[in-house]
């Protein structure tokens, strides 16, 4: 490459300048490849990320794994879908000008793999299958389109005040049961940047579950089944619910129904909405007694309570009545309650090491927004709809007025408060737990080398 045609200081691309001199603050909502190589340019947190990825084996202790980092895959996504994948990078530098020289649309990040995935068709030829995937997050990737039959004012990938709680009610419940029934400490949700969240467990022990375990986890978590066709898509069978989904029904569901989503989604508010509920209760003259209950309501209107309220408030009332106890309808209230609120796993993600899922401070493509990681400590204080958008971040780079000190450019923007959350506390735990582990495995193997000889 000639001296001219090095590749230019994100600062110096013609439409960025003119940007500046144009509008000093203001920069035209959108994305594009222009807005994107300013974003990687000054703001993309490449040390951070590059450490999390490195899970402590880029130090100099002797029980460091050099070659672990390298054997990661990353896939970018370039501007008209083009596709790379297998990339792999030794050092943070190596990935930074790999991604400021390519300018990814969206970057994958997959598992670690026994040898360098770039290097893959070399060991192909030699006969063995020695390129597999031998490490991985334990992923959760939850989209709020897979709720569409139960969520009223949005559709598709559209998202909004009122059904994103739909969403934070699944970091509740699954970041619960990931710390208190498996013991998992080092967990980062991050929101999509458009319609879902992403969960990433990080612990030692979630990156080496097999398959098999993997496929068993996602189970644990699995209640809502069924086929597009099928009516009810939850049931819970047993005279008792399992510890983990009364729990979640009684500290989070049933509340999160009854006091938001009633209204909310105006579950009750018409026939359709109604019948799809009474399509749930399994005894077709309990169903039909409360559908006449509820079409006299609606003549008389003499209920000045809200009518989802007051529906759902008799249909409990008939199915725990003593009379319908020994029908077995009294699970009914809860099987409901689980079918509009319970989190929806795409689980095929989860089941599999080599799947690949969306990094962390990633742009989304369409709506400009930022994946940013989200505390489950404060979820229901996040808000979609006010996460920084790239030409809003390249507007607050113009107001601090372009610094020639990229490196903590961040601190300038709206990125700083998702970026420092990252650091301290998701990062700076998991990279001492790290350096615990990789001290104690050190120490167990020289005990071992040292009794051998003894021996």
């Amino acid at each position: 490459m000639g001296r001219d045609e090095e590749p230019v200081d994100p600062m110096e691309i013609d439409g960025q300048q003119k940007l500046q001199v144009d509008a000093p603050t203001a920069v035209p909502e959108g994305f594009n490849a222009d807005y994107l190589r300013v974003y990687y340019g000054k703001l993309f947190p490449y040390g951070d990320f590059f450490k999390w990825l490195c899970y402590g084996n880029d130090g100099k202790h002797p029980g460091c794994d050099q070659s672990y980092v390298g054997r990661r895959e990353f896939s970018f996504t370039l501007e008209n879908d083009i596709y790379l994948r297998f990339q792999s990078f030794d050092s943070a530098a190596e990935l930074e000008s790999s991604i400021k020289e390519k300018c990814p649309f969206k970057i994958d990040i997959g598992p670690v793999y026994s040898v360098d995935p770039a290097k893959r068709h070399a060991y192909a030829q030699s006969g063995n299958n020695v390129f597999v995937p031998v490490e991985r997050e334990l992923i959760f990737d939850i989209d709020i389109s897979d709720y569409d039959d139960v969520r009223y004012c949005c559709s598709g990938a559209d998202v909004c005040l009122n059904c994103w709680p739909l969403m934070t009610i699944a970091i509740k419940i699954l970041d619960t049961s990931l710390r208190d029934d498996f013991g998992f400490n080092h967990i980062l949700w991050v929101y999509s940047g458009r319609r879902g969240v992403h969960c990433w467990v990080c612990d030692s022990r979630a990156r080496k579950l097999s398959n098999e375990q993997r496929s068993a986890v996602a189970d644990y978590f699995r209640v809502y089944k069924g086929g597009e066709n099928a009516l009810k898509k939850v049931s819970l069978p047993g005279p008792v619910l399992h510890p983990f989904l009364a729990r979640s029904y009684t500290d989070v569901l049933e509340n999160f129904f009854e006091d938001k989503l009633l209204r909310s989604q105006q579950l009750f508010a018409s026939e359709e909405r109604c019948q799809k509920i009474l399509d749930l209760i399994p005894d077709e003259n309990v169903a039909s007694e409360l559908h006449d209950k509820w079409q006299g309501n609606r003549r008389s209107s003499i209920s000045k309570e809200d009518v989802n309220e007051a529906r759902w408030k008799q249909l409990k009332t008939t199915l725990q009545s003593g009379k319908h106890k020994a029908q077995g309808l009294r699970r009914c209230v809860e099987e409901i309650v689980f079918s509009y609120t319970y989190p929806r796993l795409d689980m095929e993600v989860s089941k599999h090491m080599n799947h690949l899922l969306k990094a962390p401070f990633c742009i989304h493509p369409k709506t400009g927004r930022v994946c940013v990681p989200i505390d489950p400590n404060n979820c229901e204080d996040f808000d979609p709809t006010v996460v920084p958008t790239l030409s809003q971040l390249l507007g607050e780079l113009n107001a601090a007025g372009f610094q020639t000190d990229s490196e903590n450019s961040w601190e300038k923007t709206s990125l700083e408060k998702s970026i420092r959350f990252f650091r301290t506390s998701f990062l700076q735990p998991l990279l001492k737990a790290c350096k615990d582990d990789l001290e104690n495995a050190y120490n167990a193997k020289l005990q071992q080398s040292k009794n051998s000889l003894n021996w």
